[in-house]
């Protein structure tokens, strides 16, 4: 009766190193041949893999633009997404860079794009989840972590303030909402607001949006409506909280334009609904509130897409061009002066000034529309 063929490979092994002789020969010879032709196999099938592996990765790659513009966006989109995959640690060095303003009281910083202010679903990191880091980068171990004294959406920009205990976080918060802090946004918007100048002073209630998707949208709910010519009063909506925009175009050209806007109130998305709906100018990169029935890419004109080197297919990607220019505190504490925090552009929005051909304001037409606004008040 033949012996099974597993007695051979375990003779081997026992063997192997106690000089065995000719069984070891008999035995390890073929054994170690079907050994290396088996390893060959695997070695082979991991390269094949591998190449395959590697193939797939270069036909999803995507190719470099030569568009500057196009590998802008690109790069924003890249930096939003790696906003929400740093360390805590990395995102407030960042924000210690964009220090706008720092006394005993207040830290000003410049709020980058696509940062959250406060955490809810989806949200991996936000503003609110470093303060404590960013208090001990600025004060020492032993800082107690900053507060918030308000807030800007995700997608804007700009001057926010920070204040170092939570008796002067209420101290001016009690100032934004008994409106005696002045805030100034500059956007851009697609189409030019008329007239140039004005107040926009529609009441604002948030309301389900009827389309391929259910979804929320604050809207406009206005107390007037013409009829055959006359301004009929319309039944209030218990809901509809009243929301004042001051605007002014800056600069403008025939298909867009830069606005200076100034909230008188504080209500959610009431710029963006203001010139959405109220003006027929939505901001550009305002994904959201261009259209009321639909959750879409922005539809931009062929003019405007040719001026930013874009077609309509990557419109999804561009930003919000809404910034926090500038806010001014009044006298507060030991500080008997007003605190005026201006913050610069970011480079996505000077580079689509200078690409729709809008100009940047001096600083003398500046000066004379703070004077007109505050002679207004």
């Amino acid at each position: 009766m033949a012996a099974p063929r597993w007695r051979a490979s375990v003779l081997w092994i026992w063997g192997n190193g106690q000089g065995l002789g000719s069984l070891f020969s008999l035995v390890s010879k073929p054994f170690c041949s079907a050994a290396a032709a088996s390893t060959s196999v695997n070695a082979q099938r991991l390269a094949e893999r591998l190449r395959a592996q590697k193939q797939e990765q270069d036909t999803n790659k995507k190719p470099v633009s030569t568009n500057p513009v196009q590998r802008r966006v690109e790069e924003i989109v890249r930096f939003t997404r790696q906003l929400q995959r740093v360390h805590p640690n990395v995102l407030a060095k960042a924000l210690t860079r964009g220090i706008l303003h720092q006394d005993n009281n207040l830290v000003v910083i410049n709020k980058p794009y696509g940062l959250p202010v406060h955490g809810g679903p989806g949200v991996q990191l936000c503003i609110s989840d470093v303060l404590p880091i960013l208090a001990k980068m600025l004060h020492g171990h032993k800082a107690e972590p900053l507060h918030l004294c308000h807030r800007l959406d995700k997608e804007t920009t700009g001057v926010m303030v920070l204040a170092w205990d939570k008796d002067m976080a209420h101290q001016v918060q009690e100032l934004f909402r008994t409106r005696q802090v002045v805030k100034k946004y500059w956007a851009i918007t697609v189409r030019v607001p008329m007239p140039s100048a004005g107040v926009v002073d529609i009441p604002i209630v948030e309301k389900e949006a009827q389309g391929q998707q259910q979804h929320h949208k604050m809207t406009l709910s206005p107390s007037y409506r013409m009829d055959n010519g006359k301004m009929v009063k319309v039944r209030h909506s218990r809901n509809a909280q009243v929301a004042v925009t001051r605007y002014q175009v800056l600069s403008s050209t025939v298909s867009s334009a830069l606005v200076e806007l100034q909230p008188i109130t504080g209500i959610k998305h009431q710029l963006r609904v203001h010139l959405s709906f109220g003006l027929d100018c939505p901001i550009l990169g305002d994904h959201k509130y261009s259209d009321w029935n639909r959750l879409a890419p922005q539809k931009l004109s062929v003019g405007t897409l040719k001026k930013l080197g874009l077609e309509q297919s990557k419109a999804r990607y561009i930003p919000l061009h809404l910034h926090a220019q500038q806010l001014i505190l009044p006298a507060l504490g030991s500080r008997k002066e007003d605190l005026n925090l201006v913050c610069k552009l970011p480079r996505f929005f000077v580079c689509s000034l200078r690409r729709l051909g809008l100009e940047m304001p001096n600083q003398d037409q500046n000066e004379n529309n703070e004077a007109e606004h505050l002679g207004a008040q």
